[in-house]
Parts: structure tokens; C-alpha cells; sequence
């Protein structure tokens, strides 16, 4: 009988050590709080600082698609490189590949008009005007550009003076 009172005890002295430890610590943890407290005072927030700490680390900005030149003013290359490369490097999403002859010839027999048709609309994947800014002429002149590496002899558009978009 006493080897089960001594395990009681000793259970009991665990149990009793344990919450004064639980105790001790709580204690302790709002003493820190009330000397944080006391050594800032009521001081108000400086919402200056406040923000600089909780700033993004970075910023995305979108510059025109029309960098370098003024819109309208682009050639075929120019929006070629800084638009159609995207997908018609690559040939994504089918797209016909940059100079393909063989992927570009049912298109070319659409001619230009036809082309710039699907371009201004949209094409499968290719969203309206390629999703860039383009007005019309610059979109013909892309075509032209293209179709002209894959075989065909388009002329490419002069500027107008009011391109519509």
C-alpha cells in the first residue's frame, strides 16, 4: 500500500510543480507587457513609420505597348518583335510559326484583307489585335511582315491620317 501512496505523492509534487511553472510563466510574460507598456507610454502611432515597414517590396508598373515609337507610327518588324513574337516565335497555341510556308499558306490565301480581318477579331487563342494597342494600319503592316517571310508579296499599307482602332 505505501509503494501506491509514494507514486500518488510523486505524481502529485509533478502536477503541483507544473502549474507553478504554468503560473510562474504567465506571471512573467504580462510583467514583460506592462514594462513594454509603461517604457512606451501613450505615445500615438507614427503612421508614417508604420507604413514604411508594411510597404510592398515591389511595384509592377505597365508601360504602352507603343514604347520606342508613337502609335501608328510602327512597322511591321516593330510590332512584330515587341508583339507577335510572343506566340509566332514559338508557335504557341498554333500559331504559325515566323516564316513557316507551309503553316502560313491556307492563311496567305485569305490575303490581306482577310488576315487583318481575323487579326482585328481575334483568332482562336490570338486575342483581338493581338491584345495590343495596334490601330489598323500597324496591324496590316505586321500581317504583311509575317506573310512576307512565309512566301507571300503583300504591300505593306502607308500610314493614314486617322487610322481608325
Amino acid at each position: 500500500m505505501s509503494a501506491t501512496t509514494d507514486s500518488e505523492f510523486n505524481f502529485k509534487k509533478i502536477i503541483a510543480a507544473g502549474l507553478i511553472i504554468a503560473l510562474g510563466s504567465i506571471a512573467f510574460v504580462f510583467a514583460m507587457v506592462s514594462i513594454a507598456r509603461a517604457a512606451k507610454g501613450n505615445q500615438p502611432l507614427d503612421q508614417e513609420a508604420v507604413n514604411s515597414r508594411i510597404a510592398p517590396v515591389a511595384k509592377v508598373e505597365f508601360a504602352a505597348a507603343s514604347a520606342g515609337a508613337a502609335a501608328g507610327d510602327r512597322s511591321g518588324e516593330q510590332m512584330y518583335k515587341t508583339t507577335c513574337v510572343a506566340c509566332h516565335e514559338a508557335g504557341v497555341a498554333n500559331a504559325p510559326k515566323f516564316g513557316d510556308k507551309a503553316a502560313w499558306a491556307p492563311r496567305l490565301a485569305l490575303g490581306l484583307d482577310g488576315l487583318l480581318k481575323s487579326a482585328i477579331a481575334g483568332k482562336n487563342a490570338m486575342p483581338p489585335r493581338a491584345g495590343s494597342d495596334a490601330n489598323d494600319t500597324e496591324l496590316a503592316r505586321a500581317i504583311v511582315y509575317m506573310a512576307n517571310k512565309a512566301g507571300a508579296n503583300f504591300k505593306e499599307p502607308a500610314a493614314k491620317e486617322a487610322a481608325a482602332k
